[in-house]
């Protein structure tokens, strides 16, 4: 049976996390914004587990210690960017300290809003922690000035006006995350070819050992966890590097192997990208 201490401490509502962090009231209940360095509650008391209901913009200036989403851990420098989304379990190490900038917004904030819907197409929020962005100094400037437009909003009195810039200013820190990520797959080519390369592998065993007849199509899922990336990481790097995603890389191999009534079988099944 799973030990209570192990179980996740799930954090319904945003107040309810600034409490458990022995920070002051949020100034907007759906939406709230800290230096990390405000948190007075002992690390030994906090659960080394979490989960949220609603998304994580955390910017780690310096970070001592180790966090990370699932089993996995990262040692974190300065400059980097962690993502998550609803439901998605956080852990954190025992010598954890707290440093950086934390944006929590509730699914409800964008909920109405075309951001509601977009935000899924930031594929970010689904990647692993040893996938995180890293930031060069002129990118650090850029996402803490957008940090600090929010802050300022959210200090100024609540009007008509307050959600939809706030809203777009989360647009400008997703759409800035975004161009950095591409950025970061262009500047890391070796680690990036190095995993295209295993992609390449991976697929030509798949097919030399005929388990596609028996097993059918390759999925993101299992090629992903073929090479210890996740899914969503490993579709945006293709696609960054090659202009196809894992699912088309993948079932594209299958055409130039079969016969061609079976390819177009084979392509008519193929599932729908990554999006």
């Amino acid at each position: 049976m799973k030990k209570a201490a192990d179980t996740p401490h799930m954090i319904h509502s945003i107040s309810a996390l600034h409490q458990l962090l022995e920070l002051p009231k949020p100034l907007h209940p759906l939406i709230s914004l800290f230096d990390n360095t405000q948190v007075v509650a002992s690390k030994k008391q906090l659960p080394r587990t979490f989960v949220f209901d609603f998304y994580n913009i955390s910017f780690k200036k310096k970070l001592k210690g180790r966090t990370g989403y699932g089993q996995n851990y990262y040692d974190f420098d300065d400059g980097t960017m962690l993502f998550t989304a609803p439901k998605q379990l956080i852990t954190t190490g025992n010598d954890m300290e707290y440093y950086g900038v934390t944006l929590l917004f509730h699914p409800d904030f964008i909920r109405h809003h075309p951001l509601g819907e977009n935000i899924k197409k930031f594929g970010f929020f689904s990647y692993e922690s040893n996938e995180a962005l890293h930031l060069s100094d002129s990118e650090k400037q850029t996402i803490l000035s957008i940090y600090k437009n929010i802050e300022n909003e959210l200090c100024h009195n609540i009007d008509d006006f307050s959600q939809d810039i706030i809203l777009a200013h989360i647009e400008a820190l997703l759409n800035y995350s975004n161009r950095y990520y591409k950025r970061q797959f262009i500047t890391r080519k070796t680690v990036s070819h190095d995993l295209l390369s295993k992609v390449e592998k991976v697929i030509d065993s798949y097919f030399e050992s005929e388990r596609a007849i028996t097993a059918g199509l390759l999925t993101v899922e299992w090629l992903a966890a073929q090479i210890n990336v996740s899914p969503r990481y490993l579709s945006d790097m293709l696609r960054s590097l090659t202009g196809q995603n894992a699912q088309y890389l993948s079932n594209d191999s299958v055409l130039g192997i079969y016969e061609p009534v079976t390819r177009d079988i084979i392509f008519a099944s193929v599932l729908l990208p990554v999006v």
